[in-house]
């Protein structure tokens, strides 16, 4: 029982950050982004390659960064002018990036499922409750923890995250009292992307690497988000924890239904609070 509440709660963190990385983008622009789990997936695979030339602590920090870098220049260059020609456009741009991203992932590194090999320090396994449990993914539990508590304390109390909350809240409202939307937009767009980025690198020693991981976590991922209540990240961190768990043990102990309980929550969720969790909240 204990490992299946680990690997619940593994799983949950890595959903919780990809999945604030996409509230984060919708809260702020709007923006449905089909593309988000291929950047998570391409993430992983240009992770992978880091590792493998230097090292994975390497692969860690350097692949969010250059994630977020992209993510700025696309909302500098892209989103910033299609968001005021109508949602369908960006719908459309983000589900044509899904496509590319994934031939080029197919033509650079193949159709073929890949693996990672964890950091020497965080082979093998620990024990932990009375039990031997891997190392690499306790420190998946940690790493997404600790995002997520710092993403929360950056929200409320800096000087950017609170321009962040207000332009979620009321857009025109926050320009018209001096915040600049626009910056503080590439801001919560690369950071979105700098989130995928690193959700794509955690997930390469725990799960095997192939050019449908994307998709596949990606409805999961929407299913989290509107959980947790569109644009809310408080709500989309505890849609992503108890998602974990619930997908994680009803798989263990019921294949049969585990696959249909994201599905069963999202419905049982919306029913009894149409808004989800915690509303359409920016925090």
């Amino acid at each position: 029982m204990i490992v299946q509440l680990l690997n619940g709660l593994a799983f949950g963190v890595l959903l919780l950050v990809l999945s604030t990385g996409l509230a984060l983008i919708f809260g702020l622009r709007g923006i449905v982004n089909f593309a988000h789990g291929a950047v998570y997936m391409l993430a992983a695979y240009v992770g992978f390659t880091i590792s493998e030339h230097m090292t994975y602590w390497v692969a860690i920090v350097a692949t969010p960064i250059v994630f977020a870098l992209v993510g700025v220049l696309a909302d500098r260059f892209g989103f910033r002018y299609l968001t005021k020609r109508g949602e369908l456009d960006m719908v459309l741009l983000t589900f044509g990036l899904t496509f590319v991203l994934t031939d080029v992932v197919q033509s650079v590194w193949g159709l073929g499922a890949k693996t990672v090999d964890a950091p020497a320090g965080l082979q093998g396994s620990t024990a932990i409750g009375g039990v031997d449990y891997p190392t690499y993914r306790l420190f998946v539990i940690a790493v997404g923890l600790v995002v997520g508590i710092a993403l929360m304390m950056w929200l409320r109390r800096s000087t950017i995250g609170l321009h962040v909350r207000a332009s979620s809240t009321a857009r025109d409202v926050a320009a018209v009292v001096g915040i600049d939307v626009d910056r503080v937009s590439a801001v919560v767009v690369g950071l979105g992307a700098g989130m995928a980025g690193l959700a794509g690198v955690l997930a390469g020693p725990y799960l095997s690497l192939s050019p449908t991981m994307g998709a596949e976590i990606l409805v999961l991922t929407f299913i989290v988000v509107v959980v947790g209540g569109l644009g809310s990240i408080g709500g989309a961190m505890a849609a992503a924890i108890i998602l974990g768990l619930l997908s994680t043990l009803s798989s263990a102990y019921s294949p049969d239904i585990g696959a249909y309980v994201p599905y069963l929550l999202m419905v049982v969720v919306l029913l009894v609070r149409p808004r989800g969790l915690a509303g359409t909240r920016s925090a």
